[in-house]
């Protein structure tokens, strides 16, 4: 895969039908802390409240088309030297280093646009081993 090729950005309305064909797959969202979107309703409507308000909710993007997401989330007040991180990616782009892509650029802006970020985290499940290498 040609990393040029991909870049992040935050979610569109348009996004909705390539975030639906990744975020419909139970192995994408196995590990996640929310459902497969089982809709395109449903799809627009979690694009319209929950990615799209998101701080730091960036789609992965492939030639434009959204392929998966990171999203950063610093901790309120006392903590804001620390955030979490959390990412998925569609099961055909598994593999290929994308996530590994997609964290270096995320966290090369991250730490330039919240300037009390000193430790950025991921909570990996021990089953998820592919995520693990990230």
């Amino acid at each position: 895969m040609d990393s040029s090729r991909l870049f992040l950005r935050p979610f569109k309305h348009s996004d909705v039908d390539d975030f639906l064909k990744w975020a419909s797959d139970d192995r994408v969202t196995r590990y996640l802390r929310w459902d497969s979107i089982t809709s395109r309703e449903e799809a627009l409507t979690y694009l319209e409240k929950v990615a799209i308000p998101h701080p730091w909710r960036r789609s992965i993007c492939l030639d434009d088309h959204s392929i998966g997401y990171v999203s950063i989330r610093p901790e309120p007040r006392d903590d804001r030297c620390r955030a979490h991180i959390s990412y998925a990616v569609s099961t055909d782009y598994w593999g290929q280093g994308i996530v590994t892509t997609a964290l270096k650029i995320a966290v090369s802006k991250v730490f330039k646009e919240f300037p009390d970020l000193v430790r950025i985290e991921a909570m990996v499940e021990v089953e998820n081993k592919g995520l693990k290498r990230c």
